[in-house]
């Protein structure tokens, strides 16, 4: 957003059904479970009638308007060469699977960090019992020079596959210079791969000058407003050619593969799985053209959550907590982290009152986004002012 464009005010009329549905709600969790505008609810209807009018032939519509719609948003949104780079799937784990599952050595040397989430932390620990993959990992605090002691282990590493968040899911923190390993990725490896779930439609983000060697994986649950099942994976042409596990949708389209062996699309698609719900991609396609459409970019988002976590930190609600990610950075995270002993506490209390937020270990994380305003800020300030 240009610095003579005047600010942005909340957009609650676009989500009049889900503030309607708990008019006493305040919502501050819109980094976990973001409020779904009333478009969805309208696409969401139109997955429906697609598929009662037209039964068997509801794939057509599916495969030959709804995706490539969704393909379209993330190539926009991402600053991609081309739409074919983006797969989706019904959750980021599938995609994870599938990706490891196309690097030929064993065991798959792996760096990572300890602050990567639930998707990957879970998965990669068990690959680490079983012997599929050795594991390596960096610890994320103190994030003053995380970004140091990663690209140094990346560098002097021998890598299969270098995973990390673009934003860390517990802190906020912005890892930056990530892109800047992107020079070390080959299709023979080591492979790069960015978790963006907490950068896609939350920070400004521009692949253009790495997307031929950066997998980036993320989805529709949070920022982009779409709820699940829209998971989505951009696969740099060349990287991963052959995933070991492969679902039957990966073999339609240009195959390429050995005579008489399993044939795989040229393009994304050969990360395909089988067959899904397809509901997430019509409400990722409604909530991302309603974006474009009322001039809401990430950019516009992010400077008017910026102006709202800015006064939300002068108020100092939290007593005694430590806000890891204050605000001023650019990028930023689209929510605030307060670290303390009694999080969980806060967390349960607020919840009482019909106050959201959500609580990893001992973090309070309070998200925001266009549907909020000055007046709802005031009143979070409130609520936890009353806490014990």
């Amino acid at each position: 957003m240009d610095a003579q464009d005047p600010p942005v005010t909340a957009r609650k009329d676009l989500f009049t059904r889900a503030f309607g549905l708990a008019p006493g709600r305040l919502h501050m969790a819109a980094h976990s479970h973001h409020l779904w505008p009333d478009v969805t609810f309208e696409a969401q209807q139109r997955a429906w009638l697609d598929a009662a009018e037209l039964a068997d032939r509801k794939w057509d519509r599916v495969m030959d308007e709804v995706w490539p719609a969704a393909q379209a948003l993330v190539a926009r949104e991402l600053n991609l060469p081309s739409a074919d780079t983006v797969v989706f799937a019904p959750n980021t784990h599938g995609l994870l699977v599938s990706l490891v599952s196309a690097i030929e050595r064993r065991p798959v040397r792996v760096l990572a960090t300890d602050g990567e989430f639930h998707s990957f932390r879970r998965q990669a620990a068990r690959w680490a019992e079983t012997g599929e993959i050795e594991l390596t990992l960096v610890p994320a605090d103190p994030f003053e020079d995380f970004p140091q002691r990663f690209a140094r282990a990346a560098r002097e590493g021998a890598w299969d596959l270098v995973f990390a968040s673009q934003v860390f899911f517990k802190t906020g923190h912005v890892f930056d210079d990530v892109w800047d390993l992107a020079d070390l990725a080959r299709p023979e490896g080591p492979w790069l791969v960015v978790d963006g779930y907490h950068g896609f439609r939350a920070a400004p983000t521009d692949l253009s000058a790495v997307a031929g060697r950066v997998f980036y994986i993320a989805g529709g649950y949070k920022y982009a407003m779409a709820g699940e099942g829209a998971a989505f994976l951009h696969a740099p042409p060349g990287f991963g050619k052959r995933p070991a596990v492969s679902g039957w949708y990966a073999e339609f389209g240009n195959l390429e593969g050995p005579p008489g062996g399993v044939g795989f699309a040229r393009d994304a698609t050969r990360f395909f799985g089988a067959t899904f719900d397809p509901s997430g991609l019509y409400r990722f396609v409604a909530a991302g053209e309603m974006l474009e459409r009322e001039g809401l970019a990430t950019a516009v988002v992010a400077a008017h959550v910026a102006e709202l976590q800015g006064r939300l930190a002068a108020t100092g609600p939290l007593r005694d907590a430590e806000l890891i990610n204050p605000p001023g950075r650019d990028p930023h995270a689209r929510f605030l982290a307060f670290r303390h002993p009694d999080a969980q506490s806060w967390k349960a209390q607020l919840m009482a009152r019909d106050v959201i937020t959500d609580v990893r270990n001992d973090v309070l994380r309070v998200g925001l986004s266009i549907y909020h305003d000055e007046d709802d800020v005031d009143r979070f300030c409130e609520a936890c002012r009353a806490l014990r």
